[in-house]
């Protein structure tokens, strides 16, 4: 089996394409099959970013009523023979996962956002990633996050990176 790379990220907040969001996607994103994004993309320029690649995505709270039309509240992908699912999440941060797991039971890997804070580790056996904020929001300057998801002929592997400062 060759190797599929899938760039991850969420809660971008931007109301339009900037350059700086452009030179981030390019690099953080290069040698990526496809890329996930868990919502809050807030507007669909956002998926410019991306010429080539096969983008699955799921709106968030903040997109714009354009973005809620075009995208599901939450999809399941199967790619490469493992399912994945997506969504941006809502309510309180104590029990999302818990509310993720409700959502995709028996599925591979969740991906979803919404709480701007980066994981990646596996309940059972499905692997769950945050990529956190893709806009560096985060408190006291922290950088912005994204996601990585490798999967190969010895299964899923997900990773947390952050964009250079």
């Amino acid at each position: 089996m060759v190797s599929t790379t899938i760039g991850i990220l969420s809660d971008t907040h931007l109301s339009q394409m900037t350059k700086e969001f452009k030179k981030h996607c390019a690099a953080a994103f290069n040698g990526c099959d496809s890329i996930i994004h868990a919502g809050d993309l807030t507007d669909l320029s956002i998926f410019s970013a991306f010429p080539g690649k096969t983008i699955y995505g799921v709106h968030g709270n903040m997109c714009n009523m354009a973005v809620h039309q075009y995208l599901p509240e939450r999809q399941e992908v199967t790619i490469e023979g493992f399912s994945i699912g997506i969504c941006h999440g809502y309510g309180p941060r104590h029990n999302i996962e818990e509310r993720m797991l409700d959502l995709f039971p028996g599925v591979d890997c969740i991906v979803y956002g919404h709480t701007h804070q980066p994981v990646c580790h596996l309940i059972g056996k499905t692997l769950i990633i945050n990529p956190g904020s893709f806009q560096s929001t985060g408190r006291y300057g922290a950088p912005g996050t994204y996601g990585r998801l490798i999967i190969d002929s010895n299964g899923l592997h997900g990773s947390i990176l952050e964009l250079p400062q």
